[in-house]
């Protein structure tokens, strides 16, 4: 099953780069969220995909949105990371992939690597836009731009 525009994202638990139980009940149904999921902790392309988020994140608060990253990557791996570049949004550990299987996330590059996808969610829960490509930079400005036409 893959997630796609108009279906509502279901509930699901992870722990966050803290260590700590995420539970998207929290978020889900209250504000828009950025869902990103990416390959992997520190490797060039994802970096400057977290930093990006990181420099725009201000932008994404004051439009009411959230933004979680989700990687396959340990608690461990991503407290390094997120300390490492200062990333002020959540990050979730999905090494079971439970999250990217529950989401619909391939693998691309003839399988060899996961997907990067981004989704939009509504203050409803819905999701309204899916961005899939391997082109880090993107993810950011086109997620800004939905996010902004969805709030005015």
């Amino acid at each position: 099953m893959s997630l796609k525009i108009g279906d509502i994202v279901p509930n699901f638990t992870a722990k966050d780069n803290h260590g700590e139980v995420f539970e998207s009940r929290n978020f889900l149904g209250i504000k828009p969220l950025v869902i990103y999921f990416y390959p992997k902790d520190n490797t060039p392309g994802c970096t400057t995909e977290a930093c990006s988020f990181r420099d725009q994140y201000e932008d994404f608060k004051d439009l009411g949105a959230e933004v979680i990253g989700i990687s396959a990557d340990s608690v461990k791996s991503h407290h390094k990371f997120a300390n490492k570049h200062k990333l002020p949004f959540i990050l979730l550990s999905d090494e079971d992939k439970r999250l990217r299987h529950l989401f619909g996330v391939r693998n691309n590059l003839f399988g060899l690597l996961p997907g990067r996808v981004t989704y939009i969610v509504d203050r409803n829960g819905v999701v309204i836009y899916v961005f899939d490509s391997m082109n880090a930079s993107k993810h950011i400005e086109k997620s800004l731009e939905i996010i902004k036409e969805l709030v005015l």
